[in-house]
Formats: C-alpha cells, sequence, structure tokens
C-alpha cells in the first residue's frame, strides 16, 4: 500500500570455474543465454533421435525462467513444461531435488502444497554454464569480444574488472510470518522499486509482502506512534539515517549486535559512513538499504557555452547563480530546499558544514567532528556560531538567484527543476537524479556534472550523507523477530541492492553493487558516489544522527524560513532560533 506523497525527503564464485570476475555474468545475459539455450533444445529434439529422458533441460530452463521474472513454479507447472507423462516427470523433479538443485518450500504449515524454486547451486551451474558456451561460440564463430557493440549481450568475454552480482536465490525455508512480511518504508525511488519488485520478494521469502510507505514527516510519525503500542504493527522498518540516535535512545529499535556475531554477517562492503549513522552508543541498530550524498549538480553543456568553471567556493557559486540567471527566458541560477519546516532546516544545517561547523557543538577530530560519542556541552545549538550567521547570509545571496517559488521548493521540487531545465544548478539528493538520469527526455540527461558541496571560509570538502537503514521494532512481538531479521538481511543483500537499481533506484550503500558492471553501466553517478565513498569525503557530521538532532532541524527551517521571506534580520531569527533550541535540549537533560 502507498498513501502519501513521494515528494518527502530522500533519505538504505562458481563450482569449478576459476575464481575471477571473469566468470560473471549479468541478470540481462543469463535470462537471454536461457531462451537460446531453450531454442537449441526444441531443435535437438526436433532434428536428432536423441532420448533425453526425464527432459531435465526443459524443467530447469522453466524454474530458471521463472526465478529471473519472480513467476511462482508449482510442481505440476514443472511437470507440464518438460512435456513428459505426470508419474514421469514427477520422479524426474525427485531426482533433481535429490541432487539438491531444486529447493521445495512447503507454501502452507501444513505443507501439502509446496513451490519450486533454483538453489543457490543450480543458479551457479547455470552461470557456470553459460560462460563455457559463451567461451565455446566465441572461439568457434569468432566472436568479437574487442567490438564497440554492448558486451552484456555478445557471446564473448567479460571485462576482467567485471564482478556481476546474480539474481538472488530464493530462501530455504519461508518466513513464518503470520499474516505476511509487514514494511513500514520512505516513498522514494528506492523504496518504490522495491514495490514494484513484491512479486519476486514474496517468492524470495514464501509469504505475501505488506508495504506501507510514507513521506518522510509521516514515516518518523508513525515510527514514534508505533513504538508507543504494546506490539509492533510492523516487522521491519526505514528509519532516515540521522534519526537513529533519538530511536536508539529511547529503546525504540532492537539492538542488532547479537544476531550479527550469531550469523557471522559481515558489513565491510557497506559504506563504512552509513554503517556509523546507524549505530548509537557502540551498538549497531540498523542495516543501510540506500546511501544518497547530496551534492551540486550543474548542467555541464550550459557551463561549457557561457565558458564558466564548476564552482567550488561559495563565492564562485553565487557569481556563477547570477551569471546564469535569466528569468527572461525562464532559466534560473539554482534549485535548493527553501520550503519551511523540515527541508529549510536540513538546508541550514548542511550549509553549516560548508563553513565547518556542525549545527550542534560537536568535538572536533583530525577527519571532522565526533558524532558517536557526544555528551554534555557537545550536545548545545550553535545558531549562534560565526558560521550559522554566514549560511543565513549565503542563503539570502542564492535566494536571489532562485525560482520563484523558491519559499515552496523541498527535495523533489528542486530535483524537478533541475530536471525540466528551469534550474542550471541544484542542492540534489542522488537518490532523485533517475528524474534526469535515467529521463532522456530531461535536458540534463547526460550534461549532469557531480560536485561535492562548494566550500565557505574555514570549511573543507564535505558530501553530506542521507539515506536510509532498516531496523526491527523493540516492541515486535518475540516470535517474529527471527523471520523479521531473515528479512533484514536480504532486503539489504547485494542481490537485491542490485535489483532495486535496476528497477527505477540509482543508489547503494554496497561497494560492491557499485562495482557491478551492470549496475555501474547505467549513469556515471555510480562511480562518482562509489569514488567519495572510497575516499571518506561522504560524511555524516553535518546532520549528526544524535537524540534531538530531528528537533533542532525543525526549529531552524522555522524559524529562518520568517528571515528568507523579509520578516525578520538575519540576528533576530538565529537568536529566536538559539533560544527555542537551549530549552529544548536543557529540558531533556543533554547539558
Amino acid at each position: 500500500m502507498i498513501d502519501d506523497s513521494v515528494t518527502g525527503h530522500p533519505e538504505g564464485p562458481y563450482d569449478t570455474l576459476p575464481q575471477t570476475p571473469m566468470s560473471k555474468l549479468s541478470n540481462t545475459e543469463l535470462a537471454r543465454f536461457i531462451d537460446f539455450i531453450e531454442q537449441i533444445e526444441e531443435e535437438t529434439e526436433q532434428s536428432l533421435s536423441i532420448n533425453h529422458g526425464y527432459r531435465e533441460m526443459r524443467m530447469m530452463t522453466h524454474i530458471m525462467r521463472n526465478h529471473l521474472m519472480g513467476r511462482l513454479t508449482t510442481p505440476t507447472s514443472l511437470a507440464d513444461a518438460s512435456g513428459l507423462s505426470y508419474g514421469t516427470a514427477k520422479r524426474g523433479i525427485e531426482s533433481i531435488l535429490k541432487r539438491g538443485l531444486i529447493v521445495s518450500r512447503p507454501r502452507t504449515k501444513s505443507g501439502k502444497t509446496v513451490s519450486l524454486h533454483p538453489s543457490a547451486a543450480l543458479i551457479d551451474e547455470w552461470e557456470a554454464y553459460a560462460v563455457r558456451i559463451k567461451s565455446l561460440l566465441g572461439a568457434t564463430f569468432g566472436a568479437d569480444a574487442g567490438s564497440g557493440q554492448d558486451r552484456r549481450i555478445l557471446l564473448g568475454k567479460l571485462d576482467e574488472t567485471s564482478a556481476v552480482i546474480p539474481p538472488p536465490a530464493v530462501l530455504s525455508h519461508r518466513l513464518e510470518l503470520k499474516g505476511g512480511l509487514r514494511v513500514l518504508v520512505h516513498a522514494d525511488p528506492t523504496f518504490m522499486a522495491m514495490h514494484n519488485l513484491k512479486r519476486q520478494l514474496e517468492a524470495v521469502f514464501g509469504v505475501d509482502i505488506k508495504n506501507k510507505a510514507k513521506s518522510i514527516d509521516g514515516l518518523r510519525s508513525e515510527i514514534l506512534a508505533n513504538a508507543r503500542l504494546a506490539k509492533s504493527r510492523y516487522d521491519v522498518i526505514a528509519c532516515d539515517l540521522p534519526w537513529f540516535g533519538e530511536l536508539a535512545s529511547q529503546d525504540m529499535l532492537l539492538p542488532l549486535d547479537s544476531l550479527l556475531a550469531r550469523d557471522g554477517h559481515d558489513l565491510s562492503d557497506f559504506h563504512p559512513m552509513a554503517i556509523k549513522s546507524s549505530q548509537y552508543a557502540g551498538k549497531q541498530y540498523g542495516i543501510p538499504v540506500q546511501t544518497t550524498p547530496e551534492l551540486l549538480c550543474y548542467r555541464k553543456d550550459i557551463f561549457e557555452r557561457e565558458h564558466l568553471a564548476p564552482p567550488t567556493t561559495t563565492e564562485e557559486l553565487i557569481k556563477v547563480a547570477r551569471r546564469l540567471h535569466d528569468p527572461g527566458k525562464g532559466r534560473y541560477g539554482i534549485a535548493w530546499n527553501a520550503a519551511r519546516g523540515t527541508p529549510l532546516g536540513h538546508t541550514f544545517a548542511f550549509l553549516m558544514a560548508k563553513y565547518g561547523q556542525p549545527i550542534i557543538n560537536l568535538r572536533s577530530t583530525r577527519n571532522g567532528y565526533d558524532f558517536q560519542h557526544v555528551s554534555g556541552e557537545e550536545y548545545r545549538p550553535m545558531f549562534q556560531s560565526d558560521a550559522a550567521f554566514r549560511a543565513c547570509e549565503y542563503m539570502l545571496d542564492i535566494l536571489k538567484y532562485s525560482p520563484p517559488n523558491i519559499l515552496n521548493m523541498s527535495w523533489y521540487e528542486r530535483a524537478k527543476s533541475y530536471a525540466s531545465g528551469e534550474s542550471c544548478m541544484a542542492y540534489n539528493y542522488t537518490l532523485l537524479a533517475p528524474l534526469f538520469e535515467l529521463n532522456q527526455q530531461s535536458p540534463a540527461w547526460g550534461n549532469t556534472g557531480y560536485l561535492p558541496h562548494p566550500v565557505g571560509n574555514h570549511g573543507a570538502p564535505i558530501t553530506p550523507i542521507g539515506g536510509y537503514a532498516l531496523a526491527i521494532p523493540s516492541n515486535l512481538s518475540k516470535e517474529r523477530e527471527e523471520a523479521a531479521w531473515s528479512a533484514l538481511k536480504t532486503l539489504t543483500s547485494a542481490g537485491l541492492s542490485k535489483l532495486y537499481i535496476m528497477n527505477g533506484s540509482l543508489v547503494t550503500p554496497r561497494f560492491s553493487v557499485s562495482r557491478d558492471p551492470e549496475v555501474s553501466s547505467l549513469s556515471p553517478l555510480i562511480d562518482v558516489v562509489d569514488g567519495m565513498a572510497r575516499k571518506d569525503v561522504l560524511q555524516a557530521w553535518p546532520r549528526p544522527p544524535v537524540p534531538g538532532i530531528t528537533d533542532l532541524i525543525g526549529i531552524a527551517g522555522h524559524e529562518l524560513f520568517d528571515m528568507l521571506d523579509g520578516r525578520r534580520s538575519i540576528k533576530k531569527a538565529l537568536s529566536m532560533a538559539q533560544d527555542r533550541a537551549d530549552r529544548l535540549m536543557r529540558d531533556r537533560g543533554y547539558y
């Protein structure tokens, strides 16, 4: 069920072949290969006098195709696909089951009806088989691996740097969840992709999935309301990374450390800052499902035509925005979040970071600021700092070169303004980049450059990180915890992270997914974000995941809005914000 606006803030080796990336295949290529093998099988049966016994090839192509397309396979449908009598086909199916190539999973508690799925071993065998056939045909028919055609569908070798992630296998045992898997998510492209994959995910889990999607403020309200119930309505919830301090400090989330240790679940493939952001007080409470940094997007074609260099400082950005701003032609310098409340509050926090200061008095470190060990005066709001004043000055400067509806603009609207060609630059979360990266009708398609936030005085180049991690509510019924944990691991797996991207998302928290050639070929943005994550440019301290941060951002977004619309001076707006923030943090006993 999707029940809110999507305009909310975005803001988670194969068998006997040599163990090299060359043995991997894309999902598209594997599906086409299955079609190819099926055609060969049919031609062989018609042309040659060969006894194929149980006709296992027909059954295997049927079950593999259904797996790739998210369709259910039953013993009856598999027997029908073989073309044999039911009794003979049944013996053939039992033979394949005994060899561990097919997984039989009960569809009901009685176990009288089952579904059939390819095992991980069968998926591995088919990929290995496909690579061997590709090599054989390439050598036999002279397939040109160096041609300019799409090498993912050529019968040649893949790049040696390829690391293609195979489609996810089904769970060996269906999830035991009465009423199905209940998931609360954010209404954005990643979770919309998850919703569109509902049928395939239900095949993986063996149960119905009930999704509820909310805008950012609606999602937080629903999580807080759910936490007050005796038993959680949801098995898995998506949490904006800055919320983990607030939710974990109030015991609303289940700690995952013991489950991670028990299962040996490795988190090293995830962006380190996303992992740190889903921790609190040294404990892990979530696993990232998306990482979406906020970048400066700019139109490369317009910059080249105007002989402009991409801005790297706030002063340069203001000059460029002024130069490009031409309201008479319906063209504006820059789009950004200026809508009252949460959108503007996030802008302010990120702009303070441009000038080298977090929104609270965090302790400085060699690489930024420590947001994982915060106490006492480190919680004090910093609205009266020089960085806060300069951030406000900067907002008033770029306001002059913004679209006329800027004071109503939030995450979706600014991305849409840029995608439509209305704005030449935009601060934008990569989560909404599909609006122009995957839309060939957008003037920005193929013409977009990406930069970290331009810096102010005393600042350093950073890219504020956003995104979501999946968590388990602490008030979930004990009998559902194990199944919820299994679902959470699967939903954040590399295989599913890739599927989200192949179905409309452009963000992943996993290094391995970014390196997948089928993924990286979709957009240059994939490599840009992967490079930033590897160089530790992505930072969480501009919007730290500590208790109280969401309320501070809300205060900033409300008090400073009156400054933008001309009803207050910078000094007065910041003073009122500081007073409200101080009262809030003192009342909660933080200092």
